[in-house]
């Protein structure tokens, strides 16, 4: 549950960041508006439970990856570079996320 809301606060970062883009009218800014606080309260939540180095690394992976994907889809360009270098993030990514120690709020007389 604590990584869910990393990935979803990643997901709305993917939402807003490629929303930058098209955003046009006042209605596509307040729904881009409302998906970047949306992105960052999930991610301050996130904070409390997991170390923030590794929730802010995995928040940024998710949401580089996802805005190139969703660029490639929506018809920019892209290279078999910059797809290596993809697959290398993502691999930091996965690595931050498995090494991590998760907190034992339990030692800390914490419920």
């Amino acid at each position: 549950m604590k990584w869910m809301l990393v990935f979803a606060a990643g997901i709305l970062e993917v939402l807003w960041a490629s929303g930058l883009k098209y955003a046009d009218s006042i209605l596509d800014w307040t729904i881009t508006t409302v998906l970047i606080a949306a992105s960052f309260i999930l991610l301050i939540r996130s904070y409390k439970v997991i170390p923030v180095a590794a929730a802010y690394t995995v928040f940024v992976g998710i949401g580089t990856v996802g805005t190139y994907i969703l660029g490639v889809i929506m018809g920019e360009p892209f290279s078999v570079t910059q797809v290596f270098f993809l697959v290398i993030l993502l691999a930091g990514i996965i690595g931050m996320k498995t090494f991590t120690k998760q907190e034992n709020t339990e030692a800390r007389g914490e419920s």
